[in-house]
């Protein structure tokens, strides 16, 4: 099943008969492997790496998958296709990986939900694009063509991520924070209600859903012996963690994940924020998937907690897998929640 703006981009996919193809934050389906029938070769680079494992399965010699922020090498390519953005500060970045990767006069589409922000992305191009025409409205979404005037330098994420001091409870941390990620200019009050709380951990310690690495580094602050793994979906995320750890001088494994890491071993504890949304809808799905994972994978007196809008139901995924659980603290919008696991 493909999604809506995949199936607007199969409506004219006639626009790129015999191209070279590069897709970018594409979405959950096999559209790159649909566009071989007309396009001579697809490569594919996913921001998410749910979606990114779909289309890694289907790889061929025509069609390449890969995962990060950046494609690892300089090739030029006749169309670049964009999924617009569901953090429309992210859609300028993708802008110019897409400017960077096209030949001379290179075709641009970008497609998008309508109520995701596409209708904003003439005043979005920069000046090295012609302005954006729109050739199709179909599905509640929109496409738009336009195509290459000069060429960019290659992107540097040096030039895409703001940085600020964060005073908590276990000492000052400096923040990096890339276009795109999760609570991108300041510290949102779930996690600043969970770092006012950490318990004391030991041993190896997974942050699920990292984003910035606020709470690995609060951690380090305050435990520097601890061995942290910190994993997300998202690659933009897991580069703003790794900055993070940098400029504090801290020590941490980044790694991508869309889930518990379950082929390793037990971990000693897991403190999270967890991801709610998937693209424009909130969903308890992920979480629900965590909190079943995390029984599985703690060792016995395991530290489990995380924090959780008030709204969300959680309680009973919790009291399912864990039998029982406290709430250390909680204000008029989230909600900690905690267990040991006694296995």
């Amino acid at each position: 099943m493909l999604t809506n703006p995949s199936q607007v981009i199969i409506r004219n996919n006639e626009l790129v008969k015999d191209h070279s193809l590069l897709l970018l934050n594409y979405e959950s389906d096999l559209l790159a492997k649909h566009l071989l029938e007309n396009a001579s070769r697809v490569e594919a680079l996913a921001l998410d790496y749910n979606h990114h494992l779909q289309l890694q399965a289907h790889e061929s010699s025509r069609l390449t998958a890969h995962f990060g922020h950046k494609l690892a090498h300089h090739d030029k390519f006749d169309s670049v296709i964009i999924y617009f953005p569901k953090a429309k500060s992210l859609a300028p970045y993708l802008l110019h990986l897409a400017a960077y990767h096209l030949k001379a006069n290179g075709q641009l589409l970008v497609v998008g939900e309508n109520k995701g922000g596409i209708k904003s992305l003439n005043k979005l191009l920069p000046s090295y694009f012609q302005p954006a025409n729109k050739v199709d409205s179909a599905r509640h979404c929109a496409l738009y063509v336009s195509e290459l005037l000069s060429p960019v330098k290659e992107i540097q994420l040096s030039d895409w991520y703001s940085q600020y001091q964060l005073a908590t409870p276990q000492g000052e941390i400096t923040i990096c924070n890339l276009v795109g990620v999760f609570s991108e200019k300041k510290l949102d009050a779930g996690t600043e209600l969970l770092l006012s709380h950490l318990p004391q951990l030991k041993g190896r310690v997974l942050d699920f859903g990292c984003g910035a690495g606020v709470i690995t580094a609060a951690l380090l602050k305050q435990q520097p012996e601890l061995n942290i793994e910190c994993v997300d979906i998202n690659a933009m995320a897991l580069a703003s963690c790794e900055l993070t750890l940098k400029a504090n001088q801290l020590n941490a494994k980044v790694y991508p994940s869309d889930g518990i890491p379950t082929q390793t071993s037990s971990f000693d504890a897991i403190i999270s924020n967890p991801p709610f949304h998937d693209g424009l809808q909130s969903t308890t799905d992920i979480a629900t998937q965590f909190v079943k994972d995390s029984a599985k994978m703690l060792t016995r007196d395991g530290i489990w907690q995380i924090v959780a809008n008030r709204h969300l139901p959680y309680s009973d995924t919790i009291q399912t897998h864990f039998g029982q659980f406290n709430t250390p603290a909680e204000n008029n919008k989230y909600k900690i929640y905690a267990n040991k696991v006694n296995k």
